[in-house]
């Protein structure tokens, strides 16, 4: 990792001075002067420059901060994924075995968009880390993803369709390198076809997985090598070159009794015998040669990709309709302006959708009012008739009464008058005796 990370920075060194002068990396001598430029200054350096030494700062630094590598692995289930993660580092990493049980049968549409979302997750945290006011990048977690490692069956025919359109939908999130598991169930020859129909299938179907980097002349020879060649019509260099290609493969676990090593491949050939299997060849490449390549293209390219379609989403641009740079505060400015105004636009809506509301209310209220209302004068006209109808019953029954009390005096009147005419006629009877 650091090796091809020295070589950049001394690359970046050199260019720097030979800005205005001739830099010399091993001695750290300085000749002042166009490069070229046979009139240029020497300079007589009084001691050690020490511009040798940054190879050794950096790899310090390295050593002492540390840093992040992180792995995914897709394929199915049982294909061997643990196990070469287990062999790749030469330990034994805590894995939480899952049931893979279901309680009821079910059908799953776009089963890649988990992973997919995964990823960008790592990708939002990142970018909120480094979005925010206090950041602290140079001890931050990084968790995004660096390398994938797709495993593929060993059916020796051609890709199933839900790998190509998960690698379709990855190779823009992540590097991808296809992984052929459990490469000894198929011989050499269909090995050797079934790569070739898997390279071909993933260029006609578009999908763009990781190329070793040749720009580094330090291993510019060997990712050469490694590489495969695009070009359809050299067959006999694509044959070539397709094995060593990086579409590896490698065998499947076993572990001897006794034993608490950690090994991948049968017992008749193992890993390290490259004549059968690709392990040592993704082991190099993977962390030897490109591990610093794979995190650079991680960071500047697939997140750079994810943080510019982020931002645009946002609303941020670098350029006006005009093709004019456009700095971060106007953009800010422009978007405050932008959202005050359609808060205002939505308070209003707000506002004349409260006020048509309360009209419609109160025009409810008022027809609700008439109505009871209306009931009352109803009800009043009801109880105005009930109450003449009592009055003239009332009326009716006190001329009654007064008809019957007259009649009742003037039958006590009769009684007492003949009453006192038979008392009479007694007396008179016993005054006559």
């Amino acid at each position: 990792m650091a090796s091809s990370d020295v070589v950049r920075q001394m690359v970046r060194m050199r260019s720097m001075f030979s800005r205005f002068g001739v830099f010399c990396p091993f001695c750290g001598c300085v000749k002042f002067g166009t490069v070229g430029d046979k009139n240029a200054r020497p300079l007589a350096l009084s001691g050690h420059v020490g511009f040798d030494s940054l190879p050794d700062q950096l790899v310090n630094k390295s050593t002492s901060q540390g840093f992040c590598f992180n792995i995914l692995c897709i394929g199915e289930t049982g294909i061997g994924k643990s196990t070469l993660m287990d062999t790749l580092f030469n330990t034994n990493f805590e894995n939480f075995e899952s049931s893979h049980f279901e309680p009821k049968v079910k059908l799953r549409a776009q089963t890649y968009q988990h992973i997919v979302d995964y990823i960008d997750t790592q990708f939002e945290s990142y970018l909120q880390e480094e979005l925010k006011i206090k950041r602290s990048l140079h001890n931050y977690h990084d968790s995004r993803i660096h390398a994938c490692l797709y495993f593929i069956a060993p059916s020796g025919h051609s890709l199933k369709s839900l790998d190509l359109v998960t690698m379709k939908k990855l190779d823009s999130k992540v590097n991808i390198i296809p992984v052929i598991a459990k490469a000894d169930t198929i011989s050499k020859s269909e090995l050797h076809k079934f790569k070739i129909k898997i390279m071909s299938e993933l260029v006609s179907n578009g999908v763009q997985i990781y190329q070793f980097p040749i720009d580094d002349e330090t291993v510019a020879k060997i990712n050469t090598a490694m590489n495969v060649s695009s070009d359809a019509h050299a067959e006999i260099n694509y044959k070539k070159q397709q094995e060593k290609g990086f579409i590896c493969a490698v065998f499947t676990f076993n572990n001897p009794k006794g034993s608490s090593s950690v090994r991948c491949g049968r017992e008749y050939g193992g890993v390290e015998n490259e004549n059968h299997c690709d392990f040592v060849k993704l082991r190099e490449m993977l962390i030897c040669v490109n591990m610093e390549d794979l995190r650079e293209q991680t960071h500047t390219r697939h997140y750079e990709l994810y943080r510019r379609c982020k931002l645009e989403e946002m609303g941020f641009k670098d350029t006006d309709p005009e093709c004019k740079p456009v700095s971060l505060q106007q953009t800010y400015e422009a978007k405050r302006q932008e959202f005050l105004g359609e808060l205002q636009r939505r308070e209003e809506e707000m506002r004349q959708t409260f006020v048509q509301r309360v009209k419609e209310k109160e025009a409810e209220l008022k027809d609700a009012e008439r109505e009871l209302q209306g009931k009352f004068e109803q009800l009043k006209r009801l109880h105005a008739d009930e109450k003449s109808k009592l009055e003239e019953k009332r009326k009716s029954l006190e001329e009654e009464m007064s008809a019957f009390s007259k009649r009742k005096a003037a039958t006590e009147l009769l009684q007492a008058q003949s009453f006192n005419a038979s008392t009479n006629n007694k007396k008179d009877k016993d005054r006559k005796k």
